[in-house]
């Protein structure tokens, strides 16, 4: 048996100067992590003011746009549309459109903004522990 617990400790010995390395390494790869951390939380920001620019103009748009959904109801209906509704028509059509752009901005910015959801999540488990 004490041959077995030399073989054991030497094996130890052996196998902590590697962990040691390790460590070492890790430390020193850990130093210009802050700069590029700092780095992706600007870009994690803008991407989520870019986020709220687009979700109020899709917003704004879509308000627009609904205003005259009865009287595109109407017009798909086959119902003669004339005068003031005909004129509200043609700017609600051209919404539609500026609707379709709004809706594709906002789902590009809310891919792009994604990663903001991952550092949310590990600065509030950082700040219980802390």
């Amino acid at each position: 048996m004490a041959k077995t617990n030399a073989v054991k400790s030497e094996t130890s010995t052996e196998e902590l100067p590697a962990v040691a390395e390790t460590e070492d390494v890790v430390t020193a790869t850990d130093s210009p992590a802050p700069v590029e951390d700092a780095q992706n939380i600007d870009e994690i920001v803008n991407s989520l003011k870019s986020l709220l620019s687009a979700l109020e103009k899709l917003q704004k748009v879509r308000q627009e746009v609904g205003d005259i959904k009865p009287l595109i109801g109407r017009m798909l209906d086959g119902e003669l549309v004339t005068g003031e509704d005909l004129e509200q028509l043609k700017v609600g059509v051209n919404g539609l459109t500026r609707l379709i752009r709004a809706y594709s901005d906002h789902q590009t910015a809310l891919t792009k903004a994604q990663p903001a959801r991952k550092l949310l999540d590990q600065m509030l488990k950082e700040g219980k522990t802390d």
